[in-house]
């Protein structure tokens, strides 16, 4: 099986990312891959709440765009996150997994969500505009059953223990991991979750100050059960990275 990890820089322009993501995911299925993950906020990194609540109210736009691409491709493609309605004006971070035939095997709603004091007056509270999810989410699929999570998620093992007792075999985590926080534990967290699951990570990540001005750190990976790099991305541009299993 072929795996592919998209490192984008996603802006405030929906149109604009979905151009960029197409062109990965096209390059992804011409080089083989079976299945393929965008990361988290791969089609808008908002600099206004407002900004996620009106792409929300929009999502058909986005999922007929998942759909399409899986069917065309004959792939599953990890939808990375989106923002979708929730209670109270906020939003969902949600994953959408598509299959080959087009049709939605999943959806995932982040669960823990970045609420961090960093330092130095960075912080972060996506609790005030992101309702969390409350269930697990694997899919079967590919002849192997995959596990489901977003970014912050990677901060908690018993996630990623109880997918494995579930029979996850592949673990996801499109993401958006800041610069900080990103060279402090990123690779360590990924490799840690491998090891412990005997799991392979698929980790696409987010590179650059995107339109919220927050820089994310790239490096995106594709991690062994040993804990043994597959592939790696570089941490100054977008781009496509590929590896086997």
């Amino acid at each position: 099986m072929k795996l592919a990890a998209i490192q984008m820089t996603s802006g405030s322009d929906i149109a604009e990312n979905l151009v960029v993501a197409r062109d990965y995911v096209n390059e992804a299925a011409l080089a083989g891959a079976d299945l393929v993950v965008l990361p988290e906020n791969f089609s808008l990194m908002a600099k206004r709440h407002a900004d996620r609540q009106r792409a929300a109210v929009a999502e058909d736009e986005v999922r007929t765009f998942l759909s399409v691409l899986a069917c065309q491709h004959q792939i599953v493609l990890v939808g990375g996150s989106v923002p979708l309605p929730a209670s109270e004006n906020r939003v969902t971070n949600t994953c959408l997994v598509y299959g080959p035939d087009g049709s939605c095997l999943a959806r995932y709603d982040k669960m823990h969500l970045f609420d961090a004091e960093l330092g130095d007056g960075e912080s972060y509270r996506e609790s005030r505009y992101i309702e969390p999810g409350a269930d697990l989410v694997t899919i079967d699929v590919l002849s192997t059953r995959i596990g489901v999570t977003v970014c912050y998620d990677i901060r908690f093992p018993e996630l990623y223990r109880d997918l494995v007792r579930q029979g996850a075999e592949i673990l996801t985590v499109p993401s958006a991991f800041t610069i900080p926080t990103g060279k402090a534990h990123w690779e360590a967290l990924i490799k840690a979750r491998a090891i412990e699951n005997q799991c392979f990570m698929l980790a696409p990540n987010q590179i650059g100050p995107g339109a919220s001005n927050v820089e994310t750190y790239g490096n995106s990976l594709i991690v062994g059960p040993w804990g043994n790099i597959i592939a790696r991305g570089s941490d100054d541009k977008e781009e496509l990275i590929t590896g086997s299993l």
